[in-house]
């Protein structure tokens, strides 16, 4: 079985059994954690057509373990790494000097150190021809990630299309 097939069934699986927990016998058992809803979804055309949606409860949400979303999180604590990411979002598959072009980075080493987090933590790739891609799993995900902080720091509100803040 390959990754993303892996990893979309590990996504529905977790979906299938906040749905359960929400709706089983179990509620008197569980703490009492914040209501309703989080989700996002994106679709892209280009370089890759993607189309990706989830919705959550918060509360199984909060109770996954902190390290696998930590290092995803901390895989993205660099400028140098969002360079590379934003690189690969928009251009697609890159080779190891074209991104070290592209994050202005001095050496391979660098890059490399660079790589190795964000492939550690899943979000790119290496595909057969030795480029680096991001993991089509996570592109929309990591998008949003990064629009979310985007949005937390303050630099979404320029924009036209306004976020919904009911």
């Amino acid at each position: 079985m390959d990754a993303e097939l892996a990893d979309r069934i590990t996504a529905l699986e977790a979906r299938v059994a906040a749905l359960e927990d929400r709706h089983g016998d179990h509620q008197a058992e569980q703490p009492v954690s914040p209501g309703g809803l989080v989700g996002y979804h994106g679709e892209l055309t280009e370089p890759l057509e993607l189309s990706w949606a989830i919705t959550v409860t918060p509360g199984p949400m909060l109770g996954f373990e902190d390290g696998p979303r930590v290092e995803v999180l901390a895989a993205l604590s660099s400028t140098a790494r969002v360079a590379l990411v934003r690189t690969l979002a928009e251009k697609g598959a890159q080779t190891a000097p074209a991104l070290q072009e592209a994050a202005e980075l001095g050496s391979p080493g660098q890059l490399y150190h660079h790589l190795k987090a964000l492939t550690g933590a899943g979000i790119v790739e290496q595909d057969k021809r030795g480029s680096y891609r991001l993991r089509p799993t996570a592109t929309i995900p990591v998008l949003v990630l990064l629009t979310a902080a985007s949005d937390v720091a303050g630099q979404l509100k320029n924009l036209s299309v306004r976020p919904d803040r009911g």
